[in-house]
């Protein structure tokens, strides 16, 4: 199944052949031009937990703004340079603006005490990742000169917003969100359906053992 974005780089892969055919660009700038198309859309959120109950910062003290967390996963084959790359709520209030670089696989997290301390660094004011416990929508934004474009963007409700639930992609190459609810089973009937499956926090997404009894100590250690 070809997704959105696919679909679009390989629509501007006909248009910047033409572009060449036409004298209009040279294969070279045509491929850089594709090479950067492809970059960008490679970049995804993969994860999302609005309501913490618990340290998952690791700084010792639980805090409901400082807690939450976002991730974003790089699905392209190379490394892809951050400095463009925005995270941002509901409203476009941009909360988080990233840096460096993060390899081609890899994902990053984003902590609600990150993303103040980044704010501070710039002198804006102090929110956090904001992220509304009873639904809101994350937005992955790239900035460049004057654009702005949203690269990806996930809806989220109540049943994901509540207590150490988050909600991501059932996997790195998936395109479908589910529930991460083993700290918080979600035994309803609203959708989407509880899975047993615990958040992964700068981990690769997925649920492929067996959810048993643990302790939060025990959930921590696998992501030191």
């Amino acid at each position: 199944m070809v997704r959105s974005w696919e679909k679009i780089v390989w629509m501007l892969v006909f248009v910047m052949a033409v572009a060449v055919a036409a004298g209009m660009l040279g294969a070279g700038q045509a491929e850089a031009a594709v090479a950067e198309a492809v970059a960008a859309d490679a970049l995804r959120l993969g994860e999302v937990l609005a309501g913490p109950a618990r340290d998952w910062d690791g700084d010792g003290v639980f805090d409901a703004k400082n807690d939450e967390w976002v991730e974003i996963a790089n699905a392209g084959g190379a490394a892809l340079a951050l400095d463009e790359y925005r995270v941002a709520d509901a409203d476009t209030t941009i909360r988080y603006a990233f840096s460096g670089t993060l390899a081609a696989g890899a994902v990053l997290l984003v902590t609600g005490s990150q993303a103040l301390a980044w704010q501070r660094s710039v002198g804006r004011t102090t929110s956090g990742l904001s992220l509304n416990n009873a639904g809101d929508t994350v937005f992955l934004l790239r900035v460049a000169g004057g654009d702005t474009t949203v690269v990806d963007e996930h809806k989220y409700g109540s049943i994901e917003g509540a207590s150490d639930r988050s909600t991501g992609r059932a996997d790195s190459a998936s395109d479908t969100w589910i529930l991460f609810d083993a700290l918080n089973p979600y035994t309803g009937s609203g959708t989407p359906s509880g899975t047993g499956c615990p958040p992964t926090p700068g981990g690769p997404n997925g649920c492929t053992t067996d959810v048993g009894m643990t302790t939060w100590g025990a959930i921590k250690r696998l992501y030191r």
